[in-house]
This record gives C-alpha cells, structure tokens and sequence, in this order.
C-alpha cells in the first residue's frame, strides 16, 4: 500500500492507495510544531481504526509547502514505517514540463495537480485549487505547465473581513438561496460564494483565452464543493486530486531514487 501525504498550510491530506484504488482518506489541521513522534503515532491510531497497519504501508508520496514538516515526514517514513519515500519538488514531476520562469518556485501540490489533472482527463486541461489560496494551474498538450493564477483563498479572505468589520458576524460558508439577499447572513453568503466563484469563471476564461482553449476544468482543494456548484466553467470535481497526483509522481519514480530524504 502506498500513503500519500499533502501539507498544506492550513489543512493535511492523506490516504492510503492498493494500486489504483484510493482505500481511504483523512483531513486533519496542520500543526508546524508536530514531531515525526507525534505524527508516527497519530498515523498508527488512523490506520488501525480502519483495520490497516504501518506494517502495510509500502511507500511514502510527500507533498509539502510547509518546509519544516517535510523533514518532519520523511522521518516519519524511515523511522515508523521503514518505507520508501518521494518528496515531490520540480526534480519529481512524472514528466511534466514546467515551463515557467522560475521552476523551482513551483509548490509541490501544484505540480501534483497538473499531473493528475493532465494524467486523468488529458490535456488541455485547467485545475482550480480551491484551499488557503485559490490556485489556477494550466496545462497544455503533451503536459506542459505553462503557468498560474495565485489569488486570496475564501476563508483567508472571509475571515479577513469578519475581523475588520465589527457588526458583520461569522457565517456559515453555504451556497445561498439567491443573491439578493433578504438579511445580513444572506448576503455575506451570497457575496463570498457567488464572488468567489464569479473570479474563478473570470480568471478561467482569461486563461483559457491565453492557453488556446481548454474544455476540461477540474476543481479541487478543500472547498472545491462550495464552489463548483455555482460556477459556470467547472466541468469536473476531483476533491483528491493532489493525492491521485501523488500517486502518479510516486509511481513513476526512479527505483534508485526512492529513499527517504
């Protein structure tokens, strides 16, 4: 069995593939102070809660953007689980060709989206990351990333403007009944989801334009379902999109290449 393993910086992603099939999956708040103590053993209790092993695991797929938890993981994978592991970065991309100015700049689970995206449903191909930012990836023929679209993600900006404005109180993030809405509750939600998906349509269409087209538009991220529903331009919802990109990476590896660190 393969683990897959994205951190991001508000929210860590994980699950357990056998081949192809995604077993099961965990969400769970990132914590930049864990150890890869406490990690082992919060991952020992998730796996034998689903009648699964760390002796089952067989390899690691990682993708972090938080820099000190990428350590902190592979030494999960040779000290708890005795594993190989792949850290996914610009060297480790099965195959796609970043063809931006600055390569390295490229956060590991954006590059694990391009390739599931384009791996998936082919390319063209467009994937909107809906998580701590909204992040817009494009890929053209042949898996070529040909650049983004980086932009303030719905709760960042929701809870910038719950703290700034004292009479505007916490909402819960629900698509609206309509936009117009008919008290105060109603129209912060009307004004977060349809804004924030009326930008996603926007941004979309202005990359399509520039990329020559694209019919596939892939959504995921953690409110990828709050968001799709209501945007005209999604054609498809891949809530774990980053860890099938994961496994792909994983998957395509060089043997002499997979060690942990």
């Amino acid at each position: 069995m393969l683990l897959t393993v994205d951190v991001g910086n508000t929210h860590t992603v994980m699950a357990i593939f056998r081949g192809t099939a995604l077993l099961h999956s965990w969400r769970l708040s990132t914590r930049r102070d864990a150890t890869a103590d406490e990690l082992g053993m919060a991952l020992r209790s998730l796996l034998e809660q689903r009648g699964y092993s760390l002796a089952q695991i067989d390899g690691l797929g990682l993708a972090s953007v938080v820099p000190p938890l990428k350590n902190v993981w592979l030494e999960v994978a040779a000290d708890h689980i005795e594993c190989d592991a792949v850290s996914v970065g610009p060297g480790v991309d099965a195959g796609l060709r970043l063809e931006i100015d600055h390569p390295a700049e490229l956060g590991a689970d954006r590059i694990c989206d391009c390739v599931a995206a384009w791996r998936l449903y082919g390319a063209p191909v467009i994937v909107v990351d809906c998580g701590t930012a909204t992040k817009i990836e494009a890929v053209a023929e042949g898996g070529r990333y040909i650049g983004g679209v980086i932009a303030p993600g719905i709760a960042v900006s929701s809870e910038a403007l719950f703290s700034r404005a004292a009479l505007l109180h916490r909402v819960d993030l629900v698509p609206p009944a309509r936009a117009l809405g008919r008290n105060t509750a109603e129209q912060v939600q009307a004004g977060i989801v349809f804004g924030f998906a009326g930008q996603v349509d926007a941004l979309v269409d202005r990359v399509r334009s520039e990329m020559g087209g694209a019919r596939r538009v892939v959504a995921t991220g953690g409110l990828c379902q709050l968001v799709a529903p209501v945007s005209r331009t999604v054609t498809d919802v891949d809530p774990v999109l980053t860890l099938q990109g994961l496994r792909l990476v994983y998957e395509a590896r060089p043997r002499s290449s997979a060690s942990p660190g």
